[in-house]
C-alpha cells in the first residue's frame, strides 16, 4: 500500500483528477522536453467531457507555462485505459519531439499508460484493511503507530502541517461572501450557515448546523480553486476536515491525536485506493465521497479511544450505505450536488461511528467485502453517471426550478 503522503496532498481545487492530476502529468512530461518549445494537450474521458467545469485546460496551460499549450477536448466515445486520459505531444517549433498518455487515476495520481503502479510510494506490505488490522493486533500497535513505524517520524510532521491546511480552509471559507466561479452561480453559503448557529439551540442542532458550515467552507474553498487537502479528493475533501474540526472544538483534542486521528483514516484511504478506486470518472461518487465518509468514521473512533474493531465496523458501516452512489455534477463543476453532498457526509460520519460503538461485536460484513463491492459496483454503474455529467442531475437540471 501506498505512503500516506500520496493521499493526502496539499494543492489547489476543484478537482484531484481534474486539475491536481493533469497539471502532475504536464509538469512531468514538461521536464522530460526541456528543447520543446510547445505543448499539445488532448483530453479524453471524463477529462474532455467536464474539463471545463473543472478547470483542467486552466491547470494543463498554467502547468506548462511560460511555454505555450493547446488544449483539445475529445468528447466521442472511445476505448480507454482509464476514464481520466490524456495525451501530451511536445513540439520544438513543428518539430515532433514525443508523446505520451498518462492516467489521472484519482486523488491527484497520475501514471504513464501501460506502466504499473510506481513501487516508490508503497510503504506498507499489506494487501488489505483486514491485513491491517491482524499486524495491529500481533504487534499490539494502534493503526496509527503503523504509520509511524513504516513511514517514519517524519510523517508525524507532515500530519500536522496536513491539519494546519485543513483548519487554514474552513477558516478562510466561513469568511468568504459571493458566489462562486462559474455559470452556475452557486452563493457561498458556509459564513450564512455558520452565524446562524444558535447557542440556545438545541445541542444535536447546532452539531448538524457546525459540521455543515465546516464542510460548506471547505467544499466552497476547493470550487473557488483554493488550497485544500485531498481526502482522499478535492471533490470529497469537506468531509474529515468538517468532522475534525468540530470535535477537536468541542472537546480540545489535542494536536498530536489529530494526527493520530489523521494517519487511522488514512490507513482506510489507502486501503481503497489499493483494492478499489478513489476516482469518481471511475468508480462514481461512491469511491470519493464514500470513501471520504468511510475515513472519518475511523477518525471519529480513534479521537474517542474506539477499539480495532469499532473502526472497522464504523468505516464498513459508512461505505456500505453509500454504495451505488453516482457522480452527476452539473456543468461538470464541482458545486451541485457536490458541496451539500459533503455535508451530508459529514452527519454520516458520526452516525457510522456511533452505531458502531454500541452495535460492535454484531457485524457480518468486513470493511474489505464493502471496498470490494464499491469496485464491483462502480464498473456497474453506467457511463453517464460517472462525472460526465451526462446524465442524472447534470442532465435534469435545467437553470433555476
Amino acid at each position: 500500500m501506498e505512503s500516506l503522503r500520496e493521499l493526502y496532498k496539499i494543492g489547489r481545487g476543484p478537482s484531484s483528477s481534474h486539475t491536481m492530476g493533469p497539471s502532475r502529468a504536464a509538469a512531468e512530461f514538461s521536464a522530460r522536453y526541456p528543447a520543446a518549445t510547445r505543448f499539445v494537450a488532448i483530453l479524453h474521458g471524463s477529462l474532455a467531457l467536464t474539463g471545463k467545469g473543472h478547470l483542467t485546460d486552466v491547470a494543463v496551460t498554467d502547468a506548462f507555462s511560460p511555454k505555450p499549450c493547446e488544449v483539445r477536448f475529445v468528447k466521442e466515445r472511445e476505448e480507454l485505459p482509464h476514464p481520466n486520459t490524456v495525451d501530451l505531444e511536445a513540439y520544438c517549433g513543428d518539430t515532433f519531439l514525443g508523446a505520451d498518455r498518462y492516467l489521472s487515476v484519482g486523488g491527484g495520481t497520475v501514471r504513464r499508460a501501460g506502466e504499473p503502479a510506481s513501487d516508490a510510494a508503497c510503504v506498507y506490505p499489506f494487501e488489505n484493511f483486514n491485513a491491517i488490522i491482524a499486524y495491529c493486533k500481533r504487534e499490539n500497535l494502534r493503526p496509527e503507530e503503523v504509520v509511524y513505524r513504516f513511514e517514519g517520524e517524519k510523517i508525524r510532521g507532515f500530519l500536522a502541517e496536513v491539519w494546519r491546511c485543513m483548519q487554514a480552509a474552513i477558516r478562510r471559507g466561513l469568511t468568504a461572501t459571493g458566489k462562486l466561479p462559474g455559470t452556475l452561480q452557486v452563493d457561498r453559503k458556509a459564513k450564512t450557515l455558520f452565524e446562524t448557529v444558535n447557542e440556545d439551540e438545541q445541542p444535536e442542532e447546532r452539531e448538524k448546523r457546525l459540521l455543515c458550515a465546516f464542510a460548506f467552507a471547505t467544499g466552497e474553498e476547493n470550487a473557488s480553486g483554493g488550497t485544500i487537502v485531498t481526502a482522499p479528493t478535492c471533490g470529497a475533501s469537506g468531509i474529515l476536515p468538517a468532522v475534525l474540526y468540530y470535535l477537536s472544538h468541542r472537546h480540545g483534542f489535542s494536536e498530536e491525536l489529530i494526527c493520530a486521528a489523521l494517519a487511522t483514516s488514512g490507513l482506510v484511504g489507502v486501503t481503497v485506493k489499493q483494492n478499489a478506486s478513489v476516482s469518481g470518472a471511475e468508480a462514481g461518487c461512491q469511491a470519493e465521497v464514500g470513501t471520504a465518509t468511510s475515513m472519518a468514521a475511523a477518525a471519529v473512533c480513534r479521537l474517542f479511544g474506539a477499539g480495532l474493531e469499532q473502526t472497522e465496523y464504523a468505516a464498513e458501516i459508512a461505505l456500505e450505505h453509500q454504495l451505488g452512489l453516482t457522480c452527476d455534477p452539473i456543468g461538470g463543476y464541482v458545486q451541485i450536488p457536490c458541496i451539500e453532498r459533503n455535508a451530508v457526509a459529514s452527519l454520516r460520519a458520526l452516525s457510522a461511528a456511533e452505531l458502531s460503538r454500541v452495535l460492535t461485536g454484531t457485524r457480518k460484513i468486513s470493511f474489505d467485502t464493502v471496498v470490494r463491492t464499491m469496485y464491483e459496483t462502480g464498473k456497474d454503474i453506467c457511463v453517464r453517471y460517472r462525472e460526465t455529467s451526462e446524465g442524472g442531475l447534470a442532465t435534469v437540471y435545467k437553470g433555476c426550478d
